[in-house]
């Protein structure tokens, strides 16, 4: 296997893979000492002056420029948020649909996606799913494209098999049918190369407590700025153009700033941005393509592996269609979830198998134990299966 980076070197930020085979990177990723340290600056500096709001509110938006960069955007058209549900709803709720108008989704999407549309049901708005397939892209949605269609809301990576859906093409049908196109990033994020232009996308949407390394609480909201038309469904001072420096709210005060501070409602998520920049620093540190090489080479070790024990994949097996770094193996959750536990590896139950989802962190060896764990419960022999197990503890 290819060695596109010190994965060893990058794995001593991350102490928690010593203690346990990380291999669920898909649902949050452990906590890096440069994460972990961005946060502790913060509470340093809280903890000993009560705050220097401005200075924090500077590294807001140098952080803003940080996650532009990333996604081949302005500063202008990036919102911090809560998480990819609200981002999903602010998208939601910002396009201008009305009874009648169609959206077009993909059967079994993340519901957190779902959710926010089929929200919009109770407005007349018609949700409908095309079916999900290993293969996703401009060719599907075009039969199901009429005169009522508005937009198209999907993830660019599923959660629950892997699927690498080809947005950019879709980007393209919306853009020559003048539909509002709106991604899900969040399962692609800090492990697949992100360009919003080339996505063509109005808005994309993410939390950050997966590829990008943050705890649970922080989400972005990237915005085609040149749909100026998009306001958001609910407003604060913090989303006006000029806030009112004397705190007074006023009807002839309401205008929308060209930017996407629109779709923001102020207090942000101060610490956990402080840790964002750092992520961000550290993957770039890498190089967000050698990150996905990286999880290609760990998942082509694996599902070589898993052929030779006659064991499935599901999901797409072909790079082209994959994600680099999710893999769900047939074995019945049920059944396996507790013994990987038991062997102290980290996993997720999915609707099919078990979901084995890949970091910057994993190494070889890490797929090994997994693979040696499934040879051990395999195994007829009791004394085999015992001497296997006893590489695992």
């Amino acid at each position: 296997m290819s060695q596109h980076y010190d994965v060893a070197a990058v794995r001593r930020n991350f102490p928690a893979t010593e203690n346990v085979v990380y291999l669920d990177a898909g649902l949050q990723t452990p906590l890096s000492l440069q994460v972990k340290e961005g946060i502790e600056r913060y509470l340093q500096e809280a903890f000993e002056t009560a705050g220097p709001k401005r200075v924090w509110l500077n590294r807001v938006e140098s952080t803003r420029e940080k996650v532009a960069a990333f996604l081949g955007a302005a500063p202008h058209e990036i919102a911090f948020t809560k998480n990819t549900s609200e981002s999903m709803n602010i998208a939601a709720n910002a396009l201008p649909l009305r009874a009648g108008d169609k959206v077009l989704m993909i059967e079994g999407d993340h519901p957190n996606n779902a959710y926010a549309f089929l929200n919009l049901q109770k407005k007349g708005v018609v949700i409908e799913c095309i079916p999900m397939a290993e293969v996703v892209n401009a060719d599907s949605f075009r039969p199901f494209i009429d005169e009522r269609t508005r937009a198209i809301s999907m993830s660019q990576v599923t959660f629950h098999a892997g699927h690498r859906f080809d947005v950019a093409s879709v980007g393209s049908l919306c853009e020559q049918t003048s539909l509002y196109f709106v991604v899900d990033v969040m399962q692609g994020i800090g492990v697949v190369p992100i360009d919003a232009k080339a996505m063509k996308a109005t808005f994309i949407g993410s939390g950050t407590h997966k590829g990008l390394l943050v705890p649970q609480g922080l989400g972005l909201l990237y915005w085609d700025s040149a749909k100026i038309e998009l306001e958001p469904a609910y407003m604060a001072a913090a989303s006006l153009a000029n806030p009112p420096a004397d705190f007074i709210a006023r009807a002839d005060n309401m205008a929308l700033p060209p930017s996407a501070s629109r779709f923001e409602l102020g207090n942000f998520n101060i610490p956990a941005i402080h840790g964002l920049s750092a992520a961000i620093d550290l993957i770039n540190g890498i190089g967000i393509e050698k990150i996905q090489s990286h999880c290609f080479d760990l998942g082509d070790y694996l599902i070589h592996h898993l052929d030779e024990l006659r064991i499935g994949l599901v999901g797409p097996r072909e790079r082209q269609h994959r994600a680099p770094h999710i893999y769900v193996v047939a074995l019945p959750a049920g059944e396996w979830l507790e013994y990987f536990t038991e062997c102290g590896i980290r996993v997720s139950p999915e609707r099919d198998g078990i979901r084995v989802s890949l970091g910057m962190f994993t190494t070889t060896a890490d797929i090994d134990r997994l693979i040696e764990a499934i040879r051990a419960r395999n195994v007829p022999s009791t004394q085999a299966r015992t001497a296997l197990l006893s590489k695992l503890g």
